[in-house]
């Protein structure tokens, strides 16, 4: 496969980020999803139906598939994270990839933005998906499916006549 020697670190959640590292895994690579074990992980672990009853969402299921999952605390205000970090980063010395989709910002909170991460791996490749951007004006705007099929005008298309969406 194309991608068999690539190692990708996840710290995606919901849509965009978990599809775009699934079509990854498609194509050969090694994806590590790495989520919050605080939160519970991706909200969309959540969401019915689900695969089995006491089972994964078929959802989430279908966007993480087939990943690798590890559940770390990367919170700098966490004092008993050090250790969840230090994993974390021994991860980055072998990863290739790793993407995020957080709000800008967000990584560099946790101590980890492209500059730092940069220089401490420099082979990494660091991917940062956002509904408005890096920067901008709406860059910090949350980009869930209905605000953005209502500032593009695409709401418009949906229901029908007798039964808009």
């Amino acid at each position: 496969m194309a991608l068999q020697d690539v190692t990708v670190i996840d710290l995606t959640h919901v849509v965009a980020g978990p599809f775009a590292t699934k079509i990854l895994k498609d194509h050969g690579a090694r994806v590590i999803k790495v989520e919050n074990p605080k939160t519970g992980g991706d909200v969309t672990r959540q969401l019915l139906p689900k695969v089995k009853e006491d089972g994964w969402s078929a959802y989430f299921e279908t966007l993480n598939g087939g990943k690798e999952s590890i559940a770390l605390s990367l919170s700098l205000k966490d004092k008993a994270a050090a250790d969840d970090r230090k994993m974390f980063e021994a991860m980055l010395e072998k990863a290739d990839v790793l993407v995020e989709n957080f709000r800008p910002g967000v990584l560099a909170e946790l101590g980890y933005s492209w500059e730092s991460l940069h220089e401490r791996f420099p082979k990494l490749i660091v991917a940062s998906i956002s509904g408005f951007g890096q920067n901008g004006p709406y860059m910090k705007r949350k980009a869930v499916d209905t605000i953005v099929q209502g500032m593009s005008g695409f709401m418009a298309c949906t229901g029908t006549p007798d039964s808009p969406v």
